[in-house]
Protein backbone atom coordinates (compact mmCIF):
# COMPACT_ATOMS: atom_id res chain seq x y z
CA UNK A 1 0.00 0.00 0.00
CA UNK A 2 1.17 3.67 -1.39
CA UNK A 3 1.33 6.38 2.13
CA UNK A 4 1.01 9.48 0.46
CA UNK A 5 4.07 10.52 2.73
CA UNK A 6 6.46 7.77 2.36
CA UNK A 7 9.89 8.51 0.59
CA UNK A 8 12.18 6.75 -0.94
CA UNK A 9 15.50 7.95 -1.64
CA UNK A 10 17.72 5.94 -4.58
CA UNK A 11 21.58 7.00 -3.70
CA UNK A 12 24.19 6.50 -6.43
CA UNK A 13 27.46 7.02 -4.70
CA UNK A 14 29.35 6.51 -7.98
CA UNK A 15 28.01 9.84 -9.12
CA UNK A 16 30.30 12.36 -10.07
CA UNK A 17 32.95 9.95 -10.53
CA UNK A 18 32.32 8.47 -6.80
CA UNK A 19 32.70 11.95 -5.35
CA UNK A 20 28.87 11.43 -3.86
CA UNK A 21 29.30 8.91 -2.00
CA UNK A 22 30.38 11.48 0.64
CA UNK A 23 27.17 12.60 0.85
CA UNK A 24 25.73 9.45 2.13
CA UNK A 25 25.94 10.90 5.87
CA UNK A 26 24.00 13.66 5.48
CA UNK A 27 20.87 11.81 3.43
CA UNK A 28 20.97 9.69 6.60
CA UNK A 29 20.94 12.69 8.52
CA UNK A 30 18.12 14.22 6.64
CA UNK A 31 15.64 11.16 6.87
CA UNK A 32 13.91 11.89 10.33
CA UNK A 33 12.54 15.05 8.67
CA UNK A 34 10.90 13.18 6.01
CA UNK A 35 8.28 11.30 8.05
CA UNK A 36 8.17 7.53 6.62
CA UNK A 37 11.84 7.46 4.44
CA UNK A 38 14.14 4.94 3.76
CA UNK A 39 17.32 5.21 1.84
CA UNK A 40 18.37 2.65 -0.93
CA UNK A 41 22.16 2.60 -2.24
CA UNK A 42 22.88 1.45 -6.01
CA UNK A 43 26.07 -1.29 -6.32
CA UNK A 44 25.27 -0.99 -9.99
CA UNK A 45 24.61 0.27 -13.68
CA UNK A 46 21.51 0.07 -13.29
CA UNK A 47 20.27 -0.34 -10.34
CA UNK A 48 18.98 2.69 -9.54
CA UNK A 49 16.39 1.33 -12.21
CA UNK A 50 15.25 -1.74 -10.41
CA UNK A 51 15.02 -0.01 -6.72
CA UNK A 52 12.98 2.67 -8.39
CA UNK A 53 10.68 0.11 -9.84
CA UNK A 54 9.85 -1.57 -6.64
CA UNK A 55 9.55 1.70 -4.17
CA UNK A 56 7.33 2.36 -6.42
CA UNK A 57 4.85 -0.39 -5.13
CA UNK A 58 4.72 1.15 -1.99
CA UNK A 59 6.60 4.86 -1.67
CA UNK A 60 5.07 7.99 -2.70
CA UNK A 61 7.68 9.79 -3.55
CA UNK A 62 11.13 8.80 -4.80
CA UNK A 63 14.22 10.90 -5.05
CA UNK A 64 16.63 10.63 -7.14
CA UNK A 65 20.63 11.36 -5.46
CA UNK A 66 22.87 11.27 -8.28
CA UNK A 67 23.47 13.44 -11.20
CA UNK A 68 21.21 13.63 -14.27
CA UNK A 69 22.15 9.65 -15.46
CA UNK A 70 20.63 8.26 -12.37
CA UNK A 71 17.27 10.58 -12.57
CA UNK A 72 17.25 9.07 -16.20
CA UNK A 73 17.42 5.60 -14.80
CA UNK A 74 14.83 6.43 -12.18
CA UNK A 75 12.12 8.20 -14.38
CA UNK A 76 12.23 5.56 -17.13
CA UNK A 77 11.44 2.80 -14.16
CA UNK A 78 8.48 4.72 -13.38
CA UNK A 79 6.86 6.38 -16.21
CA UNK A 80 3.00 5.98 -16.19
CA UNK A 81 2.99 4.92 -11.92
CA UNK A 82 1.14 6.41 -9.19
CA UNK A 83 4.76 8.79 -8.02
CA UNK A 84 6.34 11.94 -7.61
CA UNK A 85 10.05 12.01 -8.64
CA UNK A 86 12.75 14.37 -6.97
CA UNK A 87 15.99 15.69 -6.97
CA UNK A 88 18.74 15.54 -4.62
CA UNK A 89 21.75 16.89 -6.61
CA UNK A 90 24.96 14.83 -6.13
CA UNK A 91 26.19 14.47 -9.87
CA UNK A 92 29.00 16.70 -11.77
CA UNK A 93 26.62 18.73 -13.91
CA UNK A 94 23.38 17.90 -12.54
CA UNK A 95 21.74 19.58 -15.66
CA UNK A 96 18.33 19.65 -15.75
CA UNK A 97 17.81 20.88 -11.97
CA UNK A 98 19.14 23.94 -13.77
CA UNK A 99 15.79 24.29 -15.51
CA UNK A 100 13.78 22.77 -12.48
CA UNK A 101 14.69 25.07 -10.20
CA UNK A 102 17.13 27.90 -11.42
CA UNK A 103 17.97 29.73 -8.37
CA UNK A 104 21.26 28.28 -6.54
CA UNK A 105 20.83 27.00 -2.96
CA UNK A 106 23.07 25.02 -0.67
CA UNK A 107 22.39 20.53 -0.66
CA UNK A 108 21.03 21.19 2.86
CA UNK A 109 18.60 23.70 2.01
CA UNK A 110 17.41 22.00 -1.25
CA UNK A 111 16.98 18.64 1.44
CA UNK A 112 14.77 21.17 3.52
CA UNK A 113 12.60 21.75 1.06
CA UNK A 114 12.12 18.55 -0.40
CA UNK A 115 9.54 17.44 2.34
CA UNK A 116 7.38 20.50 1.56
CA UNK A 117 7.70 20.69 -2.32
CA UNK A 118 5.14 21.57 -4.52
CA UNK A 119 4.92 19.43 -7.90
CA UNK A 120 4.13 19.31 -11.19
CA UNK A 121 3.65 17.22 -14.45
CA UNK A 122 6.99 17.51 -16.74
CA UNK A 123 7.11 16.53 -20.54
CA UNK A 124 9.84 14.21 -21.38
CA UNK A 125 11.75 13.04 -24.71
CA UNK A 126 11.18 9.30 -25.93
CA UNK A 127 13.86 8.25 -28.17
CA UNK A 128 13.02 4.70 -30.41
CA UNK A 129 16.02 3.13 -31.57
CA UNK A 130 14.16 1.23 -33.91
CA UNK A 131 13.34 -3.20 -33.57
CA UNK A 132 12.04 -2.65 -30.53
CA UNK A 133 14.40 -0.52 -28.67
CA UNK A 134 13.52 2.18 -27.16
CA UNK A 135 14.38 4.76 -23.60
CA UNK A 136 13.16 8.33 -22.43
CA UNK A 137 15.41 11.41 -21.54
CA UNK A 138 14.70 14.09 -19.26
CA UNK A 139 17.12 16.56 -20.08
CA UNK A 140 18.77 16.16 -24.00
CA UNK A 141 20.39 14.19 -25.90
CA UNK A 142 23.55 14.64 -28.69
CA UNK A 143 24.64 12.81 -31.61
CA UNK A 144 28.75 13.19 -32.96
CA UNK A 145 30.06 16.24 -30.76
CA UNK A 146 28.34 16.21 -27.56
CA UNK A 147 27.98 12.37 -27.71
CA UNK A 148 31.62 12.03 -27.90
CA UNK A 149 32.65 14.99 -25.33
CA UNK A 150 30.03 12.83 -22.68
CA UNK A 151 32.16 9.57 -23.90
CA UNK A 152 35.81 11.66 -22.87
CA UNK A 153 34.08 13.19 -19.90
CA UNK A 154 33.35 9.19 -18.45
CA UNK A 155 37.05 8.33 -19.83
CA UNK A 156 39.01 10.96 -17.63
CA UNK A 157 38.91 10.49 -13.58
CA UNK A 158 41.07 13.22 -12.98
CA UNK A 159 38.95 16.03 -13.79
CA UNK A 160 35.62 17.17 -12.34
CA UNK A 161 32.33 19.32 -12.96
CA UNK A 162 33.06 22.09 -15.61
CA UNK A 163 36.40 21.56 -15.65
CA UNK A 164 36.52 17.84 -16.97
CA UNK A 165 33.42 19.12 -19.99
CA UNK A 166 36.53 21.44 -20.99
CA UNK A 167 39.48 19.07 -20.98
CA UNK A 168 36.86 16.55 -23.03
CA UNK A 169 35.54 19.49 -25.28
CA UNK A 170 39.29 20.47 -26.41
CA UNK A 171 40.22 16.63 -27.07
CA UNK A 172 37.57 15.99 -28.94
CA UNK A 173 37.80 18.87 -31.48
CA UNK A 174 40.93 18.21 -32.14
CA UNK A 175 40.19 15.16 -34.29
CA UNK A 176 36.83 16.04 -35.03
CA UNK A 177 34.53 16.38 -38.32
CA UNK A 178 31.20 17.10 -39.21
CA UNK A 179 28.51 14.21 -39.06
CA UNK A 180 26.21 13.47 -41.91
CA UNK A 181 22.70 13.46 -41.45
CA UNK A 182 19.05 13.42 -42.71
CA UNK A 183 16.93 15.45 -40.40
CA UNK A 184 13.03 15.86 -40.45
CA UNK A 185 11.81 18.16 -38.01
CA UNK A 186 7.85 18.70 -36.78
CA UNK A 187 7.25 21.66 -35.65
CA UNK A 188 4.16 24.17 -34.74
CA UNK A 189 4.42 25.60 -38.17
CA UNK A 190 5.25 22.69 -40.30
CA UNK A 191 8.11 20.15 -41.51
CA UNK A 192 11.59 21.54 -41.53
CA UNK A 193 14.53 19.10 -43.94
CA UNK A 194 18.38 19.37 -43.22
CA UNK A 195 20.45 16.69 -45.41
CA UNK A 196 23.93 18.01 -44.87
CA UNK A 197 26.73 17.54 -42.85
CA UNK A 198 25.81 18.39 -38.96
CA UNK A 199 28.81 19.98 -36.40
CA UNK A 200 26.46 19.95 -33.73
CA UNK A 201 23.21 17.85 -32.87
CA UNK A 202 21.06 18.60 -29.85
CA UNK A 203 17.75 17.86 -28.69
CA UNK A 204 16.59 19.02 -25.12
CA UNK A 205 13.84 18.93 -22.57
CA UNK A 206 15.82 21.27 -20.15
CA UNK A 207 17.63 24.77 -21.14
CA UNK A 208 21.67 23.27 -19.52
CA UNK A 209 23.52 21.12 -20.93
CA UNK A 210 27.53 19.98 -19.79
CA UNK A 211 26.85 21.99 -16.48
CA UNK A 212 26.88 25.65 -18.11
CA UNK A 213 26.36 25.66 -21.90
CA UNK A 214 23.05 26.86 -22.91
CA UNK A 215 22.26 24.71 -25.27
CA UNK A 216 18.52 25.09 -25.40
CA UNK A 217 17.86 28.72 -23.60
CA UNK A 218 14.26 28.80 -24.39
CA UNK A 219 13.16 25.06 -23.42
CA UNK A 220 10.26 24.57 -21.08
CA UNK A 221 9.77 21.40 -19.56
CA UNK A 222 6.22 21.64 -19.56
CA UNK A 223 5.52 23.24 -22.92
CA UNK A 224 4.78 19.68 -24.61
CA UNK A 225 7.39 20.88 -27.25
CA UNK A 226 11.39 20.01 -27.63
CA UNK A 227 13.90 22.18 -28.66
CA UNK A 228 16.05 21.25 -31.86
CA UNK A 229 19.78 23.20 -31.70
CA UNK A 230 22.01 22.40 -34.81
CA UNK A 231 25.31 23.58 -35.18
CA UNK A 232 25.71 23.18 -39.29
CA UNK A 233 28.79 22.25 -40.30
CA UNK A 234 31.58 24.69 -40.20
CA UNK A 235 35.69 24.57 -40.24
CA UNK A 236 36.52 23.30 -36.66
CA UNK A 237 38.51 26.33 -36.48
CA UNK A 238 35.48 28.27 -35.69
CA UNK A 239 34.04 26.27 -33.09
CA UNK A 240 35.89 27.73 -29.91
CA UNK A 241 34.33 30.92 -31.24
CA UNK A 242 31.13 29.55 -30.99
CA UNK A 243 31.58 28.05 -26.82
CA UNK A 244 30.76 31.95 -25.33
CA UNK A 245 27.57 31.92 -27.02
CA UNK A 246 26.74 28.60 -26.37
CA UNK A 247 27.45 29.51 -22.75
CA UNK A 248 25.50 32.64 -23.10
CA UNK A 249 22.67 30.84 -24.95
CA UNK A 250 23.05 33.53 -28.08
CA UNK A 251 24.22 30.68 -30.76
CA UNK A 252 20.40 30.67 -31.73
CA UNK A 253 20.62 33.75 -33.42
CA UNK A 254 23.75 32.82 -35.85
CA UNK A 255 23.16 32.17 -39.06
CA UNK A 256 24.52 28.50 -38.78
CA UNK A 257 22.33 27.54 -35.80
CA UNK A 258 19.24 26.05 -36.57
CA UNK A 259 16.69 26.62 -33.52
CA UNK A 260 13.33 25.16 -33.23
CA UNK A 261 10.71 23.66 -31.24
CA UNK A 262 9.70 20.81 -31.97
CA UNK A 263 6.42 17.58 -31.71
CA UNK A 264 9.14 15.23 -33.04
CA UNK A 265 12.40 14.23 -34.71
CA UNK A 266 13.62 12.20 -37.48
CA UNK A 267 17.22 11.40 -37.78
CA UNK A 268 18.99 9.35 -40.32
CA UNK A 269 22.49 8.24 -40.36
CA UNK A 270 24.64 6.81 -42.66
CA UNK A 271 27.54 6.10 -40.33
CA UNK A 272 27.16 5.20 -36.64
CA UNK A 273 28.81 7.58 -33.59
CA UNK A 274 28.28 8.29 -30.03
CA UNK A 275 25.29 9.72 -28.46
CA UNK A 276 24.71 10.95 -25.13
CA UNK A 277 21.41 10.86 -23.26
CA UNK A 278 21.27 12.87 -20.03
CA UNK A 279 25.06 12.59 -19.67
CA UNK A 280 25.33 8.73 -20.62
CA UNK A 281 26.89 7.28 -23.75
CA UNK A 282 25.38 5.01 -26.18
CA UNK A 283 27.74 3.48 -28.50
CA UNK A 284 27.24 3.19 -32.39
CA UNK A 285 24.60 4.84 -33.22
CA UNK A 286 23.31 5.01 -36.33
CA UNK A 287 21.03 4.32 -38.93
CA UNK A 288 17.03 5.80 -38.58
CA UNK A 289 15.63 7.67 -35.05
CA UNK A 290 12.74 8.77 -34.12
CA UNK A 291 12.83 11.40 -31.52
CA UNK A 292 9.35 12.81 -29.70
CA UNK A 293 8.32 14.92 -27.25
CA UNK A 294 5.97 12.80 -24.51
CA UNK A 295 3.50 15.99 -22.94
CA UNK A 296 3.08 16.24 -19.27
CA UNK A 297 4.07 12.43 -17.90
CA UNK A 298 5.86 12.91 -15.33
CA UNK A 299 5.30 14.58 -12.09
CA UNK A 300 8.18 16.08 -10.16
CA UNK A 301 8.78 18.34 -7.15
CA UNK A 302 9.38 21.32 -7.60
CA UNK A 303 9.39 24.19 -4.80
CA UNK A 304 8.77 27.55 -5.86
Amino acid sequence: MIRDDSYTFIFNPAADKGRAAGKAGMLRRSLESFGQASLEVTRFAGHAGELARNAALTSSTLIACGGDGTLNEVINAVVGAPVRVGIFPAGSANDFLKTLRPSKRSLEEILRRLAGSGSRLIDLGHVDFGQGNSRYFVNSIGIGLTGRIAREVKAVPWFRGELSYAYALISVLLGYAPVKMHIEIETPGGTVELQEPVFAFSVSNGAVEGGKFRIAPSADPGDGLLDVCILKAIPKWRFPGYVLKYIRGTQIDDPKVLYCKASSIRVFMPESDAMHMDGEVFERVGGSLKIAAVPRVVEMLCDP
